[in-house]
C-alpha cells in the first residue's frame, strides 16, 4: 500500500472495510514496532484514543505522543477525541500530525458550536467527524451530519478499552447508515471481534476499531484478516 498524503484521509482510502486498530490496547514500550506490525498486516488506518479524565475517567495520550506517533508511521491517524473542550484541542491535534479529528456531540453545546467545530478541522485541511455514547439518540447528530466526513457509533462506552460489544447499538448503525451519502464513513468502535463485526458492516459500518482484540492477539496478522473476511463477508451477503 502506498502512503497516504498528510491531510483528510478518508476520500483516499477505497470503500473498505477499513481496520483502524486502536493504540489504546498497545504495549506502548513497542509501540513503534507494534504500529509496524499492524501496517504490514494491512491496517489502513491508525486509532487514537484521547481521555482527558473528565469527560471520560481515564486519561490516555495527548499531542506529544501522537507527534512521535507520527514520526514512526505514514498511517492516516485517526483521533477520537473523549474530552470536555474539543474546540481547545483541534488546534493542537493537527500541529501533531492527526489527519482526522472525530469529537463527541455531548461535548458540544449544541449544533451551532459542532458546526464551528466542524470548520476548524475544515480550516486545517482535516478530515471531520463526530460521535456518540451508545446511550445518546442517533437526532442528536443529525444537524451536522452532513458537513462531517465520518460518523463513530460507540458500541461501548468511551472510556474504557476490552469492553463487550453493545448488540443494541446495531440498530443506530443502520439508521445512520441510512442519512449519509456514499462518500460519508460510518465507522464503530467497542467490543469489535471476528462475532462482532459482521453484525455492524451489515448494518452499514465500513471502518472498524479493534484495540484488545488485535494489539493483544498472540497472532496480530491473523486477527486483522480475520476481522477483514468477517467484515467483507457481511457485506457482501
Amino acid at each position: 500500500m502506498s502512503p497516504v498524503q498528510r491531510g483528510n484521509p478518508w476520500a483516499t482510502l477505497g470503500d473498505g472495510p477499513l481496520i483502524a486498530p486502536s493504540l489504546l490496547a498497545c504495549d506502548f514500550a513497542r509501540v513503534g514496532e507494534q504500529i509496524d506490525t499492524v501496517v504490514a498486516a494491512g491496517a489502513e488506518v491508525i486509532h487514537v484514543d484521547v481521555m482527558d479524565g473528565h469527560f471520560v475517567p481515564n486519561l490516555s495520550m495527548g499531542p506529544p505522543v501522537v507527534q512521535s506517533i507520527r514520526r514512526v508511521t505514514d498511517r492516516p491517524l485517526d483521533v477520537h477525541l473523549m474530552v470536555t473542550d474539543p474546540a481547545y484541542y483541534v488546534e493542537r491535534f493537527a500541529e501533531a500530525g492527526a489527519d482526522s479529528v472525530t469529537f463527541h456531540i455531548e461535548a458540544c453545546d449544541g449544533a451551532d458550536q459542532a458546526g464551528e467545530i466542524i470548520s476548524m478541522l475544515r480550516d486545517r485541511g482535516l478530515g471531520a467527524g463526530i460521535t456518540l455514547r451508545p446511550g445518546t439518540p442517533a437526532e442528536a447528530i443529525r444537524p451536522v451530519i452532513e458537513q462531517v466526513d465520518l460518523v463513530l457509533v460507540m458500541t461501548v462506552e468511551p472510556g474504557y478499552g476490552g469492553q463487550e460489544f453493545m448488540a443494541d447499538q446495531v440498530d443506530k448503525i443502520g439508521d445512520i447508515r441510512s442519512w449519509l451519502r456514499d462518500d460519508q464513513r460510518l465507522e464503530v468502535d467497542g467490543g469489535i471481534k471476528s462475532d462482532t463485526i459482521g453484525l455492524c458492516a451489515a448494518a452499514g459500518a465500513d471502518v472498524f476499531v479493534a484495540g484488545v482484540n488485535v494489539f493483544r492477539s498472540p497472532n496480530i496478522p491473523a486477527a486483522i484478516a480475520g476481522l477483514r473476511s468477517a467484515a467483507a463477508q457481511a457485506r457482501q451477503e
